[in-house]
Formats: structure tokens, sequence, C-alpha cells
């Protein structure tokens, strides 16, 4: 008696359903890496507004020009700190927030949307 033959492996079909699959998520990682790459640059600069002397007597003006030149500094290009950045005084606390959208093409006539908020508060010395 013979032994029935079993087939081995995946057919070149499954295989291109597997490389196909793995197209589009690497497609989709290649998208969204640089929108939060950006997003860690912006918390950052976020975060060295804590560090800054006498940043809570300054005007609204005077901090968005701040925020401006250290997002330049950071290569930030597509967040525009006078639309995002919302600053507030009350009761000798400062709140800093950015808050944005980000949309990234990616095929046909799909975008991937990917909506950021970073808020600080900081007390006034």
């Amino acid at each position: 008696m013979t032994k029935p033959h079993h087939q081995k492996g995946m057919t070149a079909i499954g295989w291109l359903v597997v490389l196909g699959l793995i197209a589009f998520f690497s497609l989709i990682v290649l998208r969204l890496a640089p929108m939060y790459l950006e997003y860690a640059k912006v918390e950052s600069v976020m975060d060295s507004l804590r560090n800054e002397p006498g940043i809570t007597s300054q005007s609204r003006m005077q901090i968005l020009k701040l925020v401006e030149n250290r997002f330049d500094v950071n290569d930030v290009r597509k967040v525009d700190p006078k639309k995002a950045v919302k600053i507030s005084k009350d009761k000798g606390v400062m709140t800093v927030r950015v808050e944005y959208e980000r949309r990234e093409h990616l095929m046909a006539n799909i975008d991937i949307v990917g909506t950021f908020d970073k808020e600080i508060r900081i007390i006034a010395n």
C-alpha cells in the first residue's frame, strides 16, 4: 500500500494574498509614522514651555512667536501655530493647548485622518 500524497506549502495565490496584505499594512504604517513623529515634536515643544522662565507674564503674541520659532527648529511644517494653539489665563494658571487634525492620502479616495490634542497647564510664580 502506498501512502496518500499531501501537499506541503502555500500556493501561488496564497503567496499573493500574503504579500498583498503585507504591502497594504506597510503602506498604512508609512503614512501614519510621519504624523506621529510630528506629534512627538509638538509634544516636546509644549513640554519645553514649562521650563521657559517668565512664560506666564508674556503676552499671547509673544508665546505664539515662541511656539512658532520652536516649531521651525523642530521642523514641524504642517501645524499652523496661529490656528492650532489656544492660550488662556485664569487665576494664575496659564493653559496652552494645541489641537489639530492631519490628513494623509492613502490610496484612491481613501484618506487617513489623525486628530491630535495636547494641553499643558503652567502655574504662575
